[in-house]
């Protein structure tokens, strides 16, 4: 499978998700299909799982999407136990496996060889993780996913190439509190707020 083709497929029904990406092509070709201020890139691999987690657990009435893949998942596998024993049923971690280190040169990743992640989401106790081997597939387990008791984690191989879209148009600070006035404005709470003038904190 295209990685884009998923995206079309989950942007679809996404609605108004906060989206956790990774950085490479998952950002970039994610914003081409669901553009907005409910994404929010991380440039540190290994940590979409767990910034996602964190998101779903403060707001759990709100849908929280983790877009992965395999080499940031393997920089941070303890978040998945650490998912399974929260379990929060708001939370869709997609983890896009193309066996390789995309930004570093395409080198290969375990899951090339014996490993796999769907399994490996099993034994940490995630009761719902599975394979997606096609566009329909992924629709009905991301819709299933969405409305489920658990969380949940799909598992999808895909190609290495990239698909031609445009560069993503901001840089980490400009997305970063574009991302959290758009929290703020649609959950009607108050994140940033001025910090008090030194001077009042002076007897």
């Amino acid at each position: 499978m295209k990685r884009i083709e998923c995206f079309k497929v989950m942007a679809e029904l996404a609605g108004d998700a906060l989206v956790v990406t990774g950085a490479g092509g998952n950002t970039v070709e994610w914003y081409a299909c669901r553009p907005g201020d409910g994404n929010f890139r991380v440039r540190t691999m290994g940590l979409v799982s767990s910034i996602a987690l964190g998101m779903a657990l403060g707001l759990p009435h709100r849908q929280v999407i983790a877009i992965d893949g395999d080499g940031s998942l393997l920089m941070n596998l303890s978040s998945l136990p650490t998912i399974a024993r929260k379990n929060p049923s708001n939370l869709t971690h997609v983890v896009l496996d193309n066996e390789v280190y995309e930004a570093s040169g395409e080198i290969g990743t375990a899951t090339g060889g014996a490993t796999d992640l769907v399994a490996m989401a099993r034994g940490a106790g995630i009761r719902t993780a599975s394979w997606a081997a096609s566009p329909d597939e992924l629709g009905s387990r991301f819709s299933e996913a969405l409305q489920g008791r658990d969380a949940a984690f799909i598992g999808l191989k895909v190609e290495t190439s990239r698909s031609e879209v445009p560069p993503y148009p901001m840089d980490e600070v400009e997305n970063k509190y574009r991302f959290i006035r758009h929290v703020e404005q649609t959950e009607g709470m108050n994140i940033l707020s001025m910090p008090m003038p030194v001077s009042f904190l002076k007897d």
